[in-house]
């Protein structure tokens, strides 16, 4: 599979200045509907600001957030004193290829935006993912949506799809996980406000609450042990055709699959508890 229009993502196209031109646009918009239209309030923001800004050389970054409409990137971006314009220290970000990339033009304006096209049901080993590899081999910041879709009710978080997981486990640096959990947004960009539909624009006056959490440890030793004692999990089987793992002394399918889900699911609990603590947050107008 060729990887979409990844020119256009290169940071050296055209001398970059498209890109700067687009985070510095995108950016201000995003800093003028989160900073000053909306009532924002950021948690715990210094550890995220440092991390991005601040981390070891090499040292690559995974943000991972529930998805609560489809202004959340970049619109979390915009709370005051972050870099939201700054294109060099920007994050990557996975992107539903069905919906950013339908046509050349939108390719074109996700790709400056440091967007990689990920197809929805083609599988953690899709090829875009491996381009989501090379982003934290050269110790960049990658931005997920392990949910997977838009989801506008406070209910608990949904299983996480294993994309994140296995990019941790993948990246011959372990990256530094950091789990935010945001309220508000879909007060923002309602899915249904006007015969079903999303507004025109964002709407104003609204309250939003940013969780930063603290950065999630991944003992990846000790689990790809007990991913191998545990294999035979009947839930675990092998269904496709996964490539063994061979910097775990090969770790075969049915061990990923046990790796994949508890790494999943603990970025999940942690994500659960955020979540409630911002919706408890939002329904009290802070």
């Amino acid at each position: 599979m060729v990887r979409k229009m990844e020119w256009a993502a290169r940071a050296n196209h055209l001398g970059g200045l498209p890109r700067r031109l687009l985070f510095g646009t995108v950016g201000a918009f995003a800093k003028l509907f989160t900073s000053f239209l909306n009532s924002t309030h950021i948690h715990n923001p210094e550890t995220l600001i440092q991390l991005v800004k601040h981390r070891p050389i090499g040292k690559p970054l995974i943000t991972v957030t529930n998805h609560m409409s489809t202004l959340d990137d970049p619109f979390m971006w915009g709370f005051k004193g972050f870099p939201s314009m700054d294109a060099n220290i920007g994050r990557w970000v996975l992107a539903a290829e069905d919906i950013c990339f339908k046509s050349t033009l939108m390719s074109y304006f996700f790709r400056l935006g440091k967007c990689i096209p990920i197809t929805r049901g083609g599988g953690i080993y899709q090829e875009h993912m491996n381009e989501a590899l090379d982003r934290l081999i050269e110790g960049e910041w990658l931005h997920t949506f392990p949910e997977g879709k838009v989801c506008q009710d406070y209910g608990p978080i949904r299983r996480l799809k294993w994309g994140a997981a296995s990019l941790i486990v993948r990246a011959p640096v372990t990256p530094i996980v950091l789990p935010i959990v945001h309220c508000g947004f879909e007060k923002v960009m309602p899915e249904k406000y006007f015969f079903g539909r999303r507004p025109l624009i964002p709407l104003c006056n609204k309250d939003i609450n940013i969780i930063v959490g603290e950065p999630i440890e991944f003992d990846l030793t000790e689990l790809t042990q007990r991913a191998k004692s545990s294999r035979t999990d009947p839930s675990l089987q092998p269904r496709g055709n996964w490539p063994t793992l061979s910097q775990f002394n090969g770790l075969d399918e049915a061990a990923q699959r046990w790796l994949y889900a508890n790494i999943s699911d603990r970025i999940r609990s942690v994500m659960e508890k955020f979540l409630v603590m911002g919706a408890a947050l939002t329904n009290m107008g802070r």
